[in-house]
């Protein structure tokens, strides 16, 4: 069996815009730079990679309790990357930081501790870029309460 293969078509719009195709029954999302390159009429490279690794996390999270057969949901995620310059002055993604939260309060979920100790590792985006770029995850209760 042959590993899946995704493919994402881009088309420039014009200047630093891009319509971004996922698939023909999906509409197409405008990327686009901040200013003073683009005119940030969409989401940015950094944005998207951003919510690819929340999207994933959350997803990743999500399967695990589920797989326990408990509710958590909504879960909401927030994800801040850190942009800075590299050794050789050029801007790059220096950083992710993810917060995950759940819906409820942890004491309502059952195997909690197991699933907070390997959800991580089943996120194909994350650990994809983790080898470049250092991700923290951390998980909170709909209480606020610091999970990991």
């Amino acid at each position: 069996m042959t590993a899946p293969i995704e493919t994402v078509r881009l088309t420039q719009r014009q200047d630093y815009q891009f319509d971004v195709h996922f698939a023909d029954a999906l509409p197409p999302l405008r990327a686009d730079e901040p200013p003073p390159l683009g005119q940030g009429q969409g989401p940015s490279p950094v944005q998207l990679l951003a919510a690819a690794i929340g999207n994933c996390l959350s997803d990743s999270l999500l399967f695990a309790l589920r797989k326990f057969k408990q509710v958590p949901e909504p879960i909401t995620a927030e994800v801040r990357a850190e942009v800075g310059r590299n050794a050789e002055g050029r801007l790059r993604v220096l950083a992710i930081q993810a917060d995950l939260k759940l819906g409820v309060p942890a004491a309502s979920l059952e195997h909690l501790d197991r699933v907070l100790a390997t959800f991580e590792a089943y996120c194909t985006v994350t650990q994809s870029v983790h080898s470049a770029i250092p991700v923290t995850t951390r998980v909170f209760d709909a209480d606020g309460v610091a999970l990991k």
